[in-house]
């Protein structure tokens, strides 16, 4: 149970969820490679002009045909990672068919291992979550509701044991720097214990706030993507980021000419220190992130 002010949230430990036909797909590349990429997915509707999001503000609330194949063009982008953070997914309501897009990416991207997290249930209208695709098995995910009004999260991931283990924290954070900067210090919070540490999600600030404003400054952390990912047909602002301990090596970053969402999606591949890999990272002979089936 964490405890901020007169306010109390409950930390639920879930398990993740399995998909039994993809468990071949576990384990990591020889070298310890880990690719990762973070997207907001806003329900799967398709974002093209700042008008659209009157005219097409509709598919919020109703199902429309041209999801499915939105979420097909994105689960295409996801054979080619290890771990996946998504935000605004809908976890099963009348505007997605009644479909959970975390579970149906975690299939269109052979995922072994996903969860989704509902951060706001507004019954059949909507049921919006942050979601977790993974390739490895997590040895324990957390959920924490975040400080502010109701209806943010972060998922902790966490693979190994102890300070040494990697922690992984997908959050969606709020608009306001006030509210913001309650959340940071939260997951500030969560981390300060662990080494080996990713943050990622849609964080609605840039990442000199993050690194040098917010109370996550003295982690050290490193920002290795600037470029803009909002809104997607003209990036003006960079508000998507994998932030990463500088305990990790980063081998690549790139923000992905996909305008499928109001977002573009941002991945990095980086090495892990050789005390990630074996027991807490098992290793495959293969990269478990090749082309989807």
């Amino acid at each position: 149970m964490a405890r901020w002010g007169s306010t109390e949230r409950i930390v639920g430990r879930p398990s993740a969820k399995v998909n039994e036909r993809h468990l071949q797909e576990t384990g990591l590349p020889a070298d310890g490679r880990l690719r990762l990429l973070s997207f907001n997915i806003q329900v799967g509707i398709s974002t093209e002009r700042y008008r659209h999001y009157l005219t097409r503000g509709w598919q919020h609330l109703l199902p429309h045909t041209g999801r499915a194949s939105n979420l097909q063009k994105i689960g295409d982008l996801l054979g080619d990672y290890d771990f996946v953070a998504l935000q605004e997914a809908d976890g099963g309501s009348l505007r997605s068919g009644y479909v959970n897009q975390v579970e149906h990416l975690a299939h269109l991207g052979s995922f072994p291992y996903w969860y989704q997290q509902l951060n706001r249930n507004l019954g059949r209208f909507g049921q919006h979550s942050n979601g977790v695709l993974s390739r490895l098995k997590p040895w324990e995910i957390e959920n924490h509701p975040l400080p502010g009004p109701s209806g943010r999260g972060a998922i902790l991931v966490r693979f190994g044991e102890g300070p040494d283990a990697l922690v992984i924290v997908v959050m969606h954070l709020a608009l306001g720097a006030r509210t913001r900067t309650r959340q940071l210090a939260y997951i500030r919070e969560l981390i300060g214990g662990y080494r080996h540490q990713v943050l990622m999600g849609d964080m609605n600030t840039h990442a000199s706030d993050l690194l040098e404003l917010s109370p996550l400054r003295d982690l050290g952390l490193l920002a290795p993507q600037i470029e803009a990912t909002f809104p997607s047909w003209r990036p003006q602002r960079c508000l998507d980021h994998i932030l990463l301990s500088p305990t990790l090596t980063l081998e690549k970053v790139q923000v992905l000419a996909q305008p499928i969402s109001d977002h573009l999606p941002v991945a990095v591949e980086i090495r892990l220190p050789a005390s990630l890999i074996g027991d807490s990272l098992p290793i495959t002979s293969s990269s478990p992130a090749g082309p989807v089936e």
